[in-house]
């Protein structure tokens, strides 16, 4: 009996693991090995030059600033985010008062949730759009006509916010930030409403106030969600690829002067410009070991004795 169930949970296993490794497995194992060439691209012909590729990766200056650009990212989009998105979540869940006393999201929660999460619905190419429109560099700008307004902008010498070695990180940091807290709101208010309210209620009796409840119930209980999104905006962190080749200057973006350049585009850029393929093959090899680095030590380091309720 076990052994015919054995057989058909194989038969079932062998076509995913199969595709799994035909399409997914072997075009790492095929990007390591281009990595150790010199492969242009186009040619079917290329050599073997051993770890020259990865020896060149630590001594090109635009690929050590563009790994320096994504450890920012990772510093401070997921931080940003999930404290942005716990704060509106605990907001519009537990930061109001019932009529009888009780636990209950403010007025207009279900509506204030509709609007946070409006900016995932829209795609990259859209988003890139649309804070193009909002960074333009003269008065018909968004943020610059409005900080003309105020007096914080002379009209004749606007801010160039993609062009500016000073801003431009933080103005695509912002673009990501507003793009994700909806999605992430929304996680952590499926995760709060499974805690019960009477924890919350037993709090509010023991004189306990917003910020206390905060961080004495709501942040444990909602620990395992925040680790899963801690990983998965880290992971976005070192990519970041649409937003900067869409949103800065430069072939690939990555301008002005490689001040917005990530791994990403210092890859393509080498893979489709320049023709050195097993270079950038080398590239992402990195950027997959650093991926995988990144959210080894997110597990690890966000990991804690599970709380129970």
């Amino acid at each position: 009996m076990r052994k015919g169930q054995n057989r058909f949970v194989a038969g079932f296993l062998l076509v995913p693991v199969a595709l799994y490794l035909i399409f997914v497995i072997w075009p790492y194992i095929q990007t390591f090995g281009y990595s150790l060439t010199d492969w242009k691209g186009q040619s079917q012909t290329f050599s073997f030059i051993g770890l020259d590729n990865y020896t060149a990766l630590f001594e090109d200056d635009i690929f050590l600033q563009a790994i320096w650009h994504n450890i920012l990212f990772l510093v401070f989009i997921p931080v940003i985010t999930i404290l942005l998105a716990l704060f509106f979540a605990f907001m519009l869940n537990a930061g109001g008062r019932g009529r009888a006393g009780g636990v209950s999201g403010v007025a207009g929660s279900g509506f204030y949730k509709i609007v946070y999460f409006f900016p995932q619905v829209l795609s990259l190419a859209i988003l890139a759009v649309l804070f193009g429109a909002v960074y333009r560099s003269d008065s018909g700008g968004m943020l610059n006509g409005f900080l003309m307004r105020l007096g914080l902008v002379d009209e004749n010498s606007p801010v160039e916010w993609l062009n500016e070695p000073n801003y431009v990180l933080w103005a695509l940091i912002l673009v990501v930030v507003w793009h994700g807290v909806g999605f992430y709101l929304v996680l952590f208010s499926a995760a709060m409403q499974a805690i019960p309210r009477d924890i919350y209620e037993a709090a509010l009796i023991d004189g306990a106030g917003r910020a206390h409840t905060f961080f004495r119930i709501t942040l444990p209980l909602l620990w395992d969600s925040v680790q899963t999104a801690w990983v998965y905006l880290g992971i976005a962190a070192m990519d970041m690829f649409i937003l900067v080749s869409t949103m800065t200057a430069g072939e690939y973006g990555g301008g002005p002067d490689h001040h917005s350049e990530v791994m990403a585009t210092v890859m393509m850029r080498n893979f489709l410009l320049y023709g050195r393929s097993g270079y950038a093959c080398a590239m992402g090899v990195v950027m997959l070991l650093l991926t995988l680095i990144v959210s080894v030590v997110m597990l690890r380091a966000t990991r804690r004795e599970r709380v129970e309720f």
